[in-house]
């Protein structure tokens, strides 16, 4: 698990993955959904998670000097992403999908917000820890692309809560 020590380019590739744990998540749950704007918000979800995940290997391969994908492709198809970027291991919360269906709007939103909440507290407390001001304005980032995250389940709670008054 990353904890922050990690030099820039070990960082990125540990928030890849974890990014990746979180798409892979989000994108089950999509397919999972009973109901038809749970599977939406879950979809949305994964496509934000693979822009993360692109911006991340944009940068990996910036700093790292290699402009070629090949490489960076035959490292994502090697490597497995067993955490999400909320600190949860994917498994456990595909073990809650299939306890609960994912058919409620508010329950599936509020599984959403845990996720992207955990996401902001560790990539905060990653940011405090890092080793250099790169790797620390890297966690800033992906810090305030889960605050927008967070921003965008906190609109559909305010527009759910009108549907069900």
């Amino acid at each position: 698990m990353i904890t922050g020590k990690e030099d820039l380019l070990q960082s990125l590739i540990e928030a890849f993955l974890m990014e990746e744990g979180t798409r892979v998540f989000y994108s089950e749950a999509a397919e999972k959904a009973i109901n038809p704007d749970a599977g939406k918000m879950f979809k949305t979800l994964s496509e934000w998670e693979r822009k993360h995940m692109d911006f991340l290997q944009f940068l990996y391969q910036s700093v790292n000097g290699d402009r070629e994908t090949k490489s960076f492709e035959e490292f994502k198809n090697k490597t497995e992403a067993p955490v999400t970027e909320a600190g949860i291991a994917v498994k456990d919360l595909e073990s809650k999908i299939e306890k609960y269906s994912v058919t409620d709007e508010m329950g599936t939103l509020t599984l959403a917000m845990e996720i992207e909440g955990k996401a902001y507290n560790l990539y905060l407390k990653l940011s405090r820890q890092a080793a250099d001001t790169n790797t620390q304005v890297l966690f800033k980032e992906m810090m305030e692309q889960e605050a927008m995250h967070i921003g965008y389940l906190k609109e559909l709670r305010v527009k759910l809560a009108d549907v069900y008054k």
